[in-house]
């Protein structure tokens, strides 16, 4: 169970967040502080795995409770969840170890994927004592490809999340594979198939991949996919 602190002192946006938690197996909400002096408190008594943590604080600054989290060697996981736009607190939260910035007003499908890949990387993180270079790219967003992501794509289909498609193309880019299909890339990603199929389609209806059907001497024919040369 991963235990998480809500620092926010807007009732409305604690409620939101609060509520989605519920939504989501495997987290445990301990308590929701309204203020800097709070979070410390409760931070050293409580000792969470993931703080959601707002910038604008009454008698404080977010990104400056972040610093007091590192410098004060605390191993808990930030997220930055705040309405604050400005490019260098942006930058700020990364190069302090926030592992995620959702900008208000957030979309649940947004919140949710921040929340289940924080999830997976913290259940494989504790269970073992090693790890591949594989698993960690799978945590690590490529910044090389951002002219491919969704963001240059306007009209993107009801139910899907920029966040997801996003992971999956930077997932692609760095597999290296001439071919794939959409069960080998799900259990790379470690998603469930049909969900990386429909992004997959999705992807290939907008001229991102192109479908290889192959024919083998028994069964169905296989699709599988390959990325346009760009």
């Amino acid at each position: 169970m991963i235990n998480v602190l809500i620092v926010e002192d807007d009732p409305m946006v604690t409620y939101i967040n609060s509520n989605f938690l519920k939504k989501l197996e495997g987290f445990n909400l301990i308590k929701s502080v309204d203020s800097i002096a709070k979070a410390k408190e409760s931070i050293k008594e409580l000792k969470p795995n993931l703080i959601l943590l707002d910038v604008f604080l009454p008698k404080g600054n977010g990104i400056d409770l972040l610093k007091w989290i590192r410098k004060e060697e605390i191993r808990s996981d930030v997220i930055l969840i705040t309405a604050e736009k400005n490019i260098e607190s942006v930058q700020e939260a990364f190069r302090y170890g926030a592992i995620d910035y959702l900008i208000k007003p957030f979309t649940f499908n947004r919140y949710k994927d921040a929340l289940l890949q924080y999830k997976e990387r913290f259940n494989k993180f504790k269970n073992g004592t090693e790890i591949e270079q594989k698993t960690i790219d799978k945590y690590i967003m490529s910044g090389n490809t951002v002219e491919q992501k969704i963001d240059n794509i306007n009209d993107l289909e009801k139910g899907l999340s920029k966040h997801t498609y996003n992971k999956i193309w930077d997932a692609l880019i760095r597999w290296d594979r001439k071919h794939f299909t959409s069960e080998e890339l799900a259990e790379y990603l470690g998603m469930a198939r049909v969900t990386v199929r429909r992004y997959l389609e999705y992807m290939n209806k907008n001229g991102k991949l192109d479908i290889v059907i192959e024919y083998g001497k028994v069964g169905r024919p296989q699709h599988k996919y390959k990325m346009k040369k760009v």
